[in-house]
């Protein structure tokens, strides 16, 4: 990888799981994109983003259906295969799609597919306490983890619609528990989807892993999009904690590093996008 780097002319050392724990203890602003194919990907890469997220919000975004359930891991395979072409320091994380960890073995099965055959770096998956088993098991493995929580698209039909989580203070203080336990777990990361600013502040506050944030407030480690919604692609009703940067833009390279600016800065998110 460092001799790719060096055919590209490039002299920052790619981003790994190291980098990331230090970027939190050091309070530097994690940035991270979605990415589906080689040609954003690269684009992605060389905005300065941190993390790249071989979403199964390809599903939506890409394959035009109405929720993420539809994903395969052969879809999730095939992205992030094209995704790792394009990228050079960016660190690759691939989400395990719908019904893809149900047991240990199955979890295990899939994170290697996702590893050897779509070059992730680290695996995604969805769910809390229920999924520490899960989460161990990969780790006795040695297979990076990033455990995703608060709303939890692949749990759409159960929940009832794309709806904020943790406005209960009872269920607020479960997300805590919640990622606690998946850290002890051996997750490297924590991803926090659609909470309100104080329940974002919290699971940050507790964690010595890094958390990103996707509508959760300005005080997680990091912030991620989706890359079409960042950019205006996505058509309809946005979710609040979206900021289309092609409104401010003269190019798509141009807006990808307001972007990571934004971030990086703090400027987003701003409170227009949070929820309390």
């Amino acid at each position: 990888m460092y001799t790719q780097l060096q055919q590209r002319g490039m002299d920052q050392p790619p981003v790994n799981v190291s980098t990331l724990a230090r970027m939190k203890s050091e309070r530097e602003p994690i940035a991270c994109l979605t990415a589906y194919d080689a040609s954003f990907a690269s684009l992605v890469d060389h905005a300065g983003a941190d993390i790249v997220l071989v979403g199964d919000s390809l599903g939506m975004v890409v394959q035009g259906y109405d929720t993420t359930v539809p994903v395969t891991v052969d879809d999730m395979i095939y992205h992030s295969r094209l995704v790792a072409r394009g990228l050079s320091r960016a660190f690759l994380v691939t989400d395990m799609p719908f019904m893809s960890y149900t047991s240990p073995d199955q979890a295990l099965e899939n994170s290697v597919r996702l590893m050897q055959e779509g070059a992730a770096m680290m695996v995604k998956l969805e769910g809390g306490s229920s999924q520490v088993k899960i989460v161990e098991y990969l780790t006795r493995h040695d297979i990076p983890v990033c455990a995703h929580i608060g709303l939890k698209p692949q749990s759409v039909h159960k929940i009832g619609g794309f709806k904020v989580q943790g406005r209960d203070e009872g269920q607020a203080l479960q997300m805590t528990e919640d990622a606690l336990a998946l850290q002890a777990a051996g997750a490297d990361i924590v991803l926090l989807e659609c909470v309100p600013n104080e329940v974002g502040k919290a699971v940050t506050g507790v964690l010595d892993v890094p958390v990103i944030g996707i509508g959760a407030g300005p005080e997680v480690d990091g912030q991620i999009l989706v890359l079409y919604d960042a950019l205006g692609i996505t058509q309809g009703r946005m979710p609040r904690f979206v900021k289309n940067f092609m409104v401010d833009s003269q190019s798509i390279p141009e807006a990808l590093g307001n972007y990571v600016d934004a971030v990086k800065s703090r400027a987003y998110p701003g409170p227009e996008h949070c929820f309390s």
